[in-house]
């Protein structure tokens, strides 16, 4: 593992198709690998992709498999191969061991050290900061023998933000005891993070909850009228980011905290589990779904799996259907009934595709279904009086003789709580 002078790092991406994941899911997986890569700031030069029946013990892909990687890794001076799914640590070591053989130090990624450079880049607070590192200190003990000194070598790149930027000791007393001390610090934490959720009890609370990249620091940032940090990367949002909005003379707080993922790092979902627990207390979530990937129905089932094992699977929800603008027009077939007898075009291109969604079974099968563009500032009226439906609703069971929107019931400014 090596610090590379080109402006850009690079990488090759490897993955194994299975009877159980077979060749288009693989696919769509490495895309997604790809632009996990994209936003650490990796720049991806190829895919290979093994078919067997299950990963390979000893080197995930295969010796033959492995061999050709790191030829093509050799000759176009990739500087890290990145595996889609976890490697045990005795796949690192057979697979770096194969690379030493070549006298070149190449990185050897998988998943979830990817998903946690992307996580310590992003983190913001010092929560999010100890809750990152507590997560990469917990990925690599198992795999202290090569990796950890391989890191304590470097001084920037992926995978190496936080730990890898310190001259880390390789033993594994001393990391345990780094362990045991992000841990008492994040319990620190905590105890003032429950204390100000607690301060918050009587308001109403709903959380922006979906798979990341599908708007929903855009739509906090619509709903709330402030700025909050959005961009076309994933993860853009680690730190939860807690608004006041008062709708109607009713104060609630409308939190915007990290999206989800395939595959996601339970090393992650444990560390993070004082930022979930926004969620975990909310009142109301807002699911965001981003309705013009091509595969948002498995989003929505990879968010709401991860919402059932947290126990707040059945809590009061909106299915929020975002990006209709991004909607493939040429799959909405209306029989001309947008375009007058004159042949010009009555309804816009969202007013068409908003009514065709409303009528397939994602409107018929759930309670609450909005489909708005959060960038275009499309439909969120309809989003805005379903969801003030519900705050009433929750504000009134807290409230029952409330009378007008002059009270006050906690001294919050409105902005970051």
């Amino acid at each position: 593992m090596h610090s590379t002078d080109k402006e850009q790092e690079t990488a090759v991406l490897v993955a194994v198709s299975t009877q159980k994941q077979g060749t288009d899911k693989t696919k769509e997986y490495l895309d997604e690998l790809a632009f996990l890569a994209s936003t650490s700031g990796v720049m991806t030069l190829m895919s290979f992709t093994q078919n067997l029946t299950r990963p390979d013990n000893k080197t995930y892909v295969g010796k033959g498999k492995l061999e050709e990687i790191i030829s093509y890794v050799i000759m176009k001076d990739v500087d890290m191969i990145i595996f889609d799914d976890d490697l045990s640590p005795s796949q690192v070591r057979n697979i770096e061991f194969a690379i030493q053989e070549y006298k070149k130090e190449i990185k050897v990624l998988d998943r979830s050290l990817l998903i946690l450079n992307i996580f310590a880049q992003r983190a913001q607070t010092v929560q999010a900061k100890t809750q990152v590192e507590l997560a990469q200190y917990q990925y690599m003990l198992p795999r202290l023998t090569r990796m950890w000194t391989h890191l304590s070598k470097q001084r920037g790149g992926v995978g190496m933000r936080g730990p890898g930027e310190k001259e880390l000791e390789t033993d594994r007393r001393i990391a345990n005891d780094r362990i045991a001390f992000l841990k008492d610090k994040l319990v620190a934490i905590d105890k003032q993070s429950f204390t100000q959720r607690k301060n918050r009890d009587r308001l109403v609370r709903v959380s922006l909850v979906g798979y990341t990249n599908v708007g929903k620091s855009t739509l906090m940032t619509k709903l709330s009228k402030t700025d909050v940090f959005a961009e076309n990367k994933l993860f853009a949002t680690v730190d939860s980011t807690v608004r006041k909005i008062s709708w109607e003379g009713i104060p609630f707080l409308l939190t915007d905290t990290v999206g989800f993922i395939r595959k996601l790092p339970t090393l992650l979902i444990e560390s993070f589990k004082s930022t979930l627990d926004e969620v975990r207390e909310a009142d109301i979530l807002l699911h965001v779904v981003d309705i013009s990937h091509p595969n948002f129905e498995e989003q929505i089932e990879v968010v709401q799996g991860i919402l059932n094992e947290m126990g707040i699977g059945d809590k009061p929800t909106i299915l929020v259907f975002n990006k209709i603008d991004l909607y493939n027009v040429e799959d909405v077939f209306f029989e001309g009934s947008h375009i007058d007898e004159n042949g010009e075009i009555q309804k816009s291109k969202i007013e068409r595709v908003t009514e065709f969604l409303k009528n397939t079974h994602w409107q018929t099968n759930t309670p609450k279904t909005v489909f708005i563009s959060a960038e275009q500032k499309s439909n969120l009226e309809e989003l805005r009086s379903v969801l003030l439906e519900l705050i009433k609703e929750k504000h009134f069971t807290i409230f029952p003789n409330w009378q007008d929107g002059n009270n006050h019931l906690l001294n919050y400014s409105d902005g970051v709580v």
